[in-house]
């Protein structure tokens, strides 16, 4: 592809960690995934990742009131600035410390931040001019222990400070002189929020341990009066002398007081606890863990640690509904404005469900794989994406919604390999539990398993370009098992190789299939010649993975010691190979005791992928980066950094000395460890972090690489979740065959002349979309067949690729489509000479067609179902009419008249 292509999504996972919040119109929902943050539109059902990542894995987000911008802030403690609306970072700030909350004013004027036992409120960015977007105005004393949560009154005059010391300070975001800051007890464990009732200073806080107060304030929030200036002044001179001593700026000091004297207490604001009321006790829904509140209906949401959540109406404590949705911790619960949607977050399987409470159903209900991702495969048409797990699930991606619409879950361990079959209506994987199983796509059921005569662990998949041969590769009988689609008996089993089978590939143009193993060899078997060895290719080491071109007459090796060699299979000749070690630029892991550059010496490629017009070729392994060579002169044309997330294992180049101690590195301290059963031992053998130690880093890997059908993007499954990456659309000046006389006005003025042929190649030759679309849509009906028919075979190319991308967003469907059946039956003949070249436009094509089609399918029938109902129910009401017919003239009016309504 001659332009780079761009981050554009990312699949399989949908929530991590952190909090989720709705936007200002409540039709979508913010969700941050690892480092990144996904946009969910519940109304338009799509979701969209945005184009930027922090350094480590996102704990907090703000969203100001108005919805346009968002504060993103990781691990650490370091901050992005966000404008949702141009989805670009605006500004970056280092918080110095871990954040654990972040909240906006609702007149969007202050944000507050929370981190230690302080308060840090912050003039908001934006709403005037200013050199720097953060402005620290006031720190807040008071908490001896964290703080954990944040809420405003509505009229952004005071908020409330929930922390671990089990008490909850309630501040001014303003000097009041009747407001004296204390702390209001009452907890027997961590608060875990705290929420402010409509217009009011009355406050509700909610404990771990699923205890819930209220509490009653004497004073109405008109009723705070401001503070005379020459106090505030001489406060104020007071918090500022020490300043310049210090590192981080502090702004005006406020400090609260947890036991107030009665003479300071006198004529000022009190609060008194009014009732306490207790979660249900059984089982261990005592261990509260998030909750969200809705100030207008009233409605309380509480998240336990046994995934169970319950909805209560206030103050009167009415419980309304208690439901269960996995048996997971919910760590996060957001209600839009309206009050009707509530989303929850469960990190320990990476759920996120949107309910509507009223009527008890699901807006949406996503789970990405909780483990690892293994495998990926592209539908023919490009239109879905299917993956494998760790988890032993199989999952249907749509790539334009980004939604999984089907999970299937028949397998009892990990899946290894999946692959879609040539009509793209037929799933396979492969799995370690010994059978291969194809899931129907229609109506969404395991319809054959396929299992060997002995138990066997299926690590590698493949199916012939007919989709009627299925063969799976054995792990520890080195055996490949070859069976029928149609009928699921097992056809033949092929033995021969020495060492575990790494990989398949069938021949797309032929049958034969092509069979890598760890005895560094790859076979090549004659599907039509009895299954006999038709050649074996011998390699200096253990092969890894096998790629046919998609016109099958090339075939690419990827070996253990990280070379990529090209061959001809058809005289068994090698014809070039790619040194790729030092282009994987393995990172270093935090308890690794060799540099990187020496650990990247024995890396290799683990998965390989052709783009789908056979020019380059694309390498993944056990590194941050994925590799696109060009295969004709074999250089590395492209190197993409698939994470920039320092949460992962193996990132950084070079240790850091801040992680570096007299005794070895902090990653060796587990931490928690010695808090149940003393020091964690060890296991052996264990690849991905030890599973015995309580806190453990990922590590970075990308398992599967693969190319979409349609040429116009490609996905990679790693440790992040599955990310595509797809040609940018941006506006980019790439005229084609220009000469001096292609001009606007010039091409304005030859469609004013009716020369519609010529204007399309003129348009053509500047390239430039919007003009291109403007000269066909000025071409009449009646033309299209007399201006296709003129058409020079270069331009309808060019015509068919802007057609195909054209109805993806045109509603000029018949129009488009006239054009799409007049080009294809007036050069069919030509095209299909250079079909293999066209392949990706004509699927790119197909794939825009296709969603139409199940579209205006889906409308059509609904609408059928309409006009039979409204049928029936008239002639039922016409049978009626007959029965209690009268004789007299005056009944049958009143009867035609009531029948007609």
């Amino acid at each position: 592809p001659s332009l780079p292509p761009q981050f554009s999504g990312l699949l399989g996972t949908v929530y991590r960690r952190g909090n989720l919040s709705f936007t200002r119109d409540g039709n979508s929902l913010v969700s941050p995934v690892g480092n990144r943050i996904s946009l969910f539109d519940l109304k338009n059902n799509k979701c969209e990742t945005l184009p930027l990542a922090t350094r480590l894995n996102i704990v907090c987000v703000g969203l100001s009131p108005d919805g346009s911008l968002a504060i993103l802030i990781d691990e650490e403690g370091a901050a992005l600035l966000v404008s949702l609306i141009g989805k670009c970072v605006i500004h970056q700030f280092y918080f110095h410390k871990p954040v654990h909350s972040v909240s906006f004013s609702p007149d969007g004027k202050k944000f507050v931040i929370t981190k230690d036992n302080l308060a840090y409120l912050y003039h908001a960015p934006g709403k005037k001019r200013e050199f720097n977007a953060f402005v620290l105005d006031k720190t807040y004393y008071g908490p001896y222990d964290e703080t954990t949560c944040i809420d405003w009154t509505d009229d952004s005059k005071c908020f409330a400070v929930g922390s671990k010391d089990m008490s909850t300070w309630v501040f001014g975001a303003e000097r009041w002189a009747n407001l004296i800051y204390y702390s209001l007890g009452g907890h027997k464990d961590v608060i875990v929020a705290c929420f402010f009732e409509e217009n009011s200073l009355d406050l509700y806080t909610i404990s771990q341990d699923a205890a819930l107060c209220v509490w009653q304030c004497d004073t109405e929030l008109g009723g705070l009066k401001p503070m005379p200036p020459k106090e505030a002044a001489k406060e104020k001179s007071a918090g500022e002398d020490d300043e310049e001593l210090l590192e981080e700026p502090k702004g005006e000091e406020i400090h609260g007081k947890a036991n107030p004297s009665e003479q300071e207490a006198r004529g000022k604001v009190k609060y008194s606890r009014v009732a306490k009321y207790f979660f249900n006790k059984e089982g261990d829904f005592n261990n509260l863990t998030s909750a969200a509140y809705h100030k207008k209906t009233h409605l309380l949401v509480t998240g336990f640690a046994s995934g169970v959540f319950h909805l209560h109406e206030l103050p009167d404590f009415n419980l309304i509904h208690s439901l269960s949705i996995s048996d997971q911790r919910i760590a996060s619960i957001s209600i839009n404005c309206t009050g009707d949607w509530i989303a929850f977050g469960c990190s320990g399987l990476g759920q996120l469900l949107v309910w509507e409470w009223q009527s008890e159903s699901y807006v949406l209900k996503q789970q990405g794989h909780f483990n690892s991702m293994v495998s990926l495969a592209y539908s023919p048409d490009g239109q879905y994406i299917v993956s494998g797990g760790e988890d032993g699930k199989v999952k249907v991606w749509n790539t334009s919604s980004s939604f999984c619409f089907v999970t299937f879950t028949e397998h009892t361990s990990g899946v290894t390999a999946v692959t879609f079959t040539s009509t793209g209506y037929v799933v396979l994987s492969a799995s370690l539990d010994g059978t291969v199983r194809a899931f129907d796509l229609h109506r969404y059921r395991n319809f054959r398993t396929f299992t060997s005569p002995r138990p066997s662990q299926f690590s590698c998949l493949a199916v012939d370009s007919s989709g009627e041969i299925v063969s799976a590769g054995s792990q520890d009988s080195f055996e490949i098992f070859i069976w029928s689609m149609q009928s699921g008996r097992l056809l033949d089993v092929l033995s021969g190789h020495e060492g575990p089978i790494s990989s398949l590939s069938f021949n797309p143009m032929k049958c034969v299939l092509a069979s890598a193993s760890w005895d560094k060899t790859v076979k090549l078997w004659d599907m039509l010649d009895s299954w006999r060895t038709k050649e074996t290719l011998i390699m200096n080491s253990d092969v890894l993975v096998v790629a046919f071109r998609p016109d099958g007459k090339e075939l690419a090796v990827a070996a253990l010691n990280g070379q990529i060699t090209f061959w001809d299979h058809e005289n068994a000749v090698q014809t070039g190979s790619i040194e790729g070690r030092h282009d994987l630029q393995m990172g270093r892991k935090e308890l690794d005791k060799i540099t990187a550059k020496q650990a990247a010496k024995g890396k290799s490629f683990t998965t390989l992928c052709y783009s789908a017009d056979g020019q380059s070729i694309l390498a993944g392994g056990l590194s941050k980066f994925v590799c696109i060579y060009n295969v004709k002169e074999q250089i590395l044309m492209k190197k993409f950094e698939i994470s920039c997330n320092y949460s992962l294992d193996a990132m950084e180049e070079y240790l850091d000395r801040r992680k570096m101690t007299e005794f070895g590195s902090l990653a060796l301290i587990d931490e928690g460890g010695g808090g149940d059963d003393g020091v964690a031992i060890p296991l052996p053998g264990v690849k991905r972090g030890d599973m015995s130690y309580r806190h453990f880093k990922p590590e970075i890997r990308v398992t599967c690489v693969r190319f979409s059908p349609t040429g116009r993007s490609w996905a990679a499954t790693t440790t992040e979740g599955l990310l595509i990456y797809s040609l940018d659309s941006g506006l980019i000046f790439d005229p084609f065959e220009l000469d001096i006389d292609v001009t606007p006005s010039n091409i304005h003025k030859t469609l004013r002349q009716k020369e519609y042929t010529m204007a399309i190649i003129m348009a053509f030759k500047l390239n430039e979309k919007k003009l291109i679309q403007e000269v066909i849509e000025a071409v009449p009906s009646s033309e299209v067949d007399v201006v296709c028919s003129s058409l020079p075979d270069l331009y309808v190319e060019k015509l068919l690729e802007f057609l195909a991308s054209a109805f993806e967003i045109s509603c000029h469907l018949e129009f488009y489509l006239i054009w799409a059946h007049k080009l294809l039956m007036l050069h069919g003949q030509k095209l299909k000479t250079r079909s293999v070249k066209l392949l990706p436009v004509i699927q790119f094509l197909q794939k825009s067609i296709q969603r139409h089609f199940e579209d205006v399918s889906k409308l059509c029938e609904w609408n059928i179902y309409n006009i039979k109902y409204a049928l029936a129910i008239s002639q039922q009401r016409g049978v009626k009419r007959l029965a209690e017919e009268a004789p007299a003239d005056e009944e049958e009016l009143d009867s035609d008249s009531d029948y007609l309504m």
